[in-house]
Order: C-alpha cells, then structure tokens, then sequence
C-alpha cells in the first residue's frame, strides 16, 4: 500500500499539467487571432500618432536634421495664427450645418419613403433616387457640382431664367457665397446616409404605439412628438455625433472646389493642416495643428461613446 501511493501521485502530474497547458493554450487562441489586427493598428495607428505628438513638441522636423526641443511653441503659434481662427470658424459653421440639414432632410425622406400613402413602385423609385448622391465617390462630386456651379452652368442659367440672378455667379469663387456652396454640396452627398438609418428604425417602431396614440384623440403632429422622436432620439444622437466627427475631417470635397479659399473663407482646420504641412513645409505646426484636431475629435468620440452606453 505504501508503494502504490506514489506511483498514483506520479501518473496524475502529467495529467494535471497538460490538462493546464491546454486550458493555457484555449486562452491564447483569441489573442492569436486578434494579433494580426492589432498589430496593423499599432503601425498604422498608434505609431503614427506618437510621432506627430512628438513633432508638436520639437521644432525644425523632418526637413533638417537635428531638431531642437520647442515645448509649447508651436501650439501657440497655431492658436494665435488668424487663419487657423478662420479654419476653426468655417469648420464649426460647416459641420453644424451640414449635421442638422443631414438630419432634417433625412428624417424628412425616411418619413415619405415610410409612408402608406406611397405604392411600392413609387417608394423603389425614390429610393433610387434618394440614395444616388451616396454612391458617388467624393471626385464625381466635386466634378459633377463644380459644373452645375460654373458661371456657365446649369443652376446660373436657371436663376437667371427665373429672375432670381442677373448675371452668372461663380459659386465657389465668390467670398460670399463660397462656404455656403461646399456646405450645400457636402448636404447633398451627406444625406442619404441619415435617410437609410433612420428609414430602418422608422420601420421598427411598433404599430401598437400609432394605434393607441391615435385611440387618445392625438394628431399627426402629436404622434410625431411624443411617439416617432423619442423612439428614434437614441439613432438620431449616434448618427449626430459620428456626423460631426465624419465632416469635421472632410478634406477631399474643399481641396477639390476651393482649395481653403478664397481668402481663407472655405479654410477648413484639414486644409489648413495639409497647407502648412506640404505647402508651406511647417511639419512641426503642422503636428500641433493635427493633435489639437485629434483632440477635438477626441471630445466628440466621448460623447458618442457615452450615448451609446446610454442605449
């Protein structure tokens, strides 16, 4: 009996260890399959954004070789710069802007396209057309309204034909009317994604809540406030804010019709980055530019963040 005490002992060791190896090796599967991923983002992400934080701090980066210590310089050279103030106004008057008439002309849309009054070919073939400006890339766009806009073009000889305009206006030319036409042309490409969003959760609110505010005595107006808005307030705040996020970097629209001007008033805080970037070859401002926007973006990503814990 003493003997056989040990033997039993020495055969349940193995056992036990490779039953741990394999409950260690279950465990490490997931972050097999994740590490691939995560090491693009730490290349394409992390690494990145270290170094332009780092830039930010230093003066004389990149175009020379030994570069010297700057603390909070260049951020206060960007802060104090007017056209960077210009940028900062223009992007705020853009992305507000675009966001609430992103968000009228989508709940407007989702609401026709969700009503019985419409038959189903009528419906297919606003939908159609509702959802073109989303499938143009941001080139086509550019293109397409730089044409319509021309002094030559389309909606001049409208106007004109109308008695609205007398004679030709260069849309994206004119200080007065530049920001406003990249603002129109970023509403117009921007919209049908709020209209199929909001199309879908229009489409999941029960029918009981309709039939039993309509068994109290309320109005379609009434129904609209107290039925339709609070069911759709949790989508309406996510798409907001991921909206403000989206259009606060929208660079590719500016560059193509106006370039930041003229005179500054279409300068967007991306424009205005990549300027001193690649134009005027100030990479450290460039940097301090770029993180002052991570930062401000940072503060909108809080907020969508916490709206959807809220859901």
């Amino acid at each position: 009996m003493t003997l056989t005490a040990p033997e039993t002992s020495t055969r349940a060791a193995p056992s036990t260890t490779g039953r741990s190896r394999s409950t260690l090796t279950r465990r490490l599967v997931p972050y097999g399959y994740l590490f691939p991923t995560m090491l693009l983002v730490v290349v394409l992400m992390v690494v990145p954004i270290v170094m332009v934080v780092g830039y930010s701090f230093r003066d004389n980066v990149i175009v020379q070789e030994n570069s010297v210590f700057a603390g909070f310089a260049n951020y206060a050279t960007v802060l104090t710069d007017p056209a960077f103030l210009a940028a900062l106004k223009n992007t705020a008057v853009f992305i507000s802007v675009s966001t609430a008439a992103h968000l009228v002309l989508g709940l407007a849309f989702a609401m026709m396209l969700n009503s019985p009054l419409l038959g189903g070919v009528t419906k297919a073939i606003f939908r159609i057309v509702y959802i073109l400006p989303w499938l143009f890339t941001i080139a086509v766009i550019a293109v397409i309204w730089r044409l319509l806009l021309d002094p030559a073009g389309v909606v001049n000889h409208v106007l004109q034909t109308l008695g609205v305009i007398q004679s030709g206006v260069n849309w994206f030319s004119d200080p007065g009317t530049a920001l406003w036409a990249v603002t129109f042309v970023n509403i117009w490409a921007g919209y049908p994604f709020f209209m199929i969003s909001l199309l879908a959760a229009l489409q999941g609110i029960p029918g009981d809540l309709y039939e039993a505010a309509a068994v109290d005595g309320t109005n379609w107006f009434q129904r609209f406030v107290h039925v339709t808005l609070p069911q759709l307030r949790p989508v309406i705040i996510s798409m907001a804010v991921l909206d403000l996020i989206w259009t606060s970097h929208q660079f590719a629209l500016i560059w193509m019709t106006t370039g930041g001007g003229p005179l500054n008033t279409t300068e967007m805080l991306s424009t205005f980055t990549y300027k001193q970037a690649f134009s005027e070859y100030e990479f450290a401002t460039a940097s301090a530019a770029a993180v002052i926007v991570l930062l401000l973006t940072m503060v909108l990503a809080f907020f969508y963040v916490r709206s959807q814990r809220e859901r």
